[in-house]
């Protein structure tokens, strides 16, 4: 079983409809789903990996081999009691957006990630359009929801640049334990060679599958909201493994904190709006401050707790 592949570039011709229910498939069946022929040209994507590989390796490697992940897993084989490392990840991360200060020093890193992240932030667009259209919402429903209105610019475009160096006893420790994701699209360049990312599908865990300069979408618990739980966010996690150094940059367009969210007026029966057990209406800041305490946790608790802020 494979996570579904899409032909972007079809969207333009005669098999649109195809494509369109096929998106529509990989949101209501899988939460997850590959793009290819996206738009975003090879040269670029070469060029990001070139620098977030050198970025790694010149600059956060040697601290890594330092870091919590690697003291707590020494003193585990030190103390030989078998247990495994559980409440942590191994992993190397850093976020860049466009208000914070980017870490690397690597030439041409932050003209390449500027533009890498300018047009990922417009594919990610799209694919909110073609989410609209499959669930039968106004033109831009989705972005205006996250924007906090029509013609605003306030959602988040985060993209999180994320290394999984080789672990000497991956049966101990998570790549990066299983969750959901809070936000709303996210769009994932996942490493070519070295696998490991997994989603959860009817109680089996399947791989996703590295696919060459391929563009991963899932959906996030803000779009299960919208959508009215047409669209689920889907459990995923990352292995650790002996052999390579993963490398995943995910980006993701997220509510603005101060955007409220809730299940899309045309998806509610009207019969059933007043059920307690449909989807809260809430600020998206909120989640957040639940889903910081909450991110390995079941998500339904999430909506509950939201309900109640």
């Amino acid at each position: 079983m494979a996570i579904p592949v899409i032909d972007f570039s079809k969207l333009d011709g005669e098999e649109r409809a195809k494509t369109l229910n096929q998106i529509a498939n990989g949101c209501e069946e899988w939460g997850f789903f590959q793009l290819v022929n996206h738009g975003i040209p090879e040269e670029l994507l070469e060029r990001v990996k070139r620098v977030c590989s050198e970025c790694y390796k010149l600059e956060r490697e040697e601290s890594f081999m330092s870091s919590k992940p690697v003291k707590l897993l020494n003193d585990l084989l030190e103390n030989k009691s078998g247990e495994k490392l559980e409440n942590l990840d191994w992993e190397d991360v850093f976020l860049l957006h466009d208000n914070n200060e980017w870490p690397s020093n690597i030439p041409g890193f932050k003209e390449t990630m500027a533009e890498y992240r300018s047009e990922l932030k417009k594919l990610a667009e799209k694919v909110m359009a073609l989410m609209d259209e499959n669930l039968g919402l106004p033109e831009g429903y989705i972005k205006a929801a996250f924007n906090g209105g029509e013609g605003l610019e306030k959602a988040f475009f985060g993209t999180k640049v994320s290394h999984y160096p080789p672990c000497p006893h991956p049966e101990l420790v998570n790549g990066l334990r299983a969750h959901t994701d809070a936000g709303g699209v996210i769009l994932l360049f996942q490493d070519d060679q070295v696998g490991g990312l997994q989603i959860l599908k009817d109680g089996q865990w399947i791989d996703v599958q590295p696919l060459h300069n391929s563009i991963v979408i899932n959906t996030g618990d803000q779009i299960e909201v919208l959508s009215n739980g047409k669209y689920k966010s889907v459990w995923h996690r990352i292995l650790a493994t002996p052999n390579g150094n993963r490398r995943s940059i995910a980006s993701f367009y997220n509510p603005s904190l101060e955007a409220t969210i809730a299940p899309a007026a045309q998806l509610v029966d009207k019969a059933n709006q007043e059920v307690e057990e449909g989807y809260p209406k809430f600020v998206f800041g909120d989640y957040m401050s639940v889903y910081a305490e909450q991110k390995f946790l079941p998500k339904e608790p999430r909506f509950q707790a939201v309900r109640a802020v």
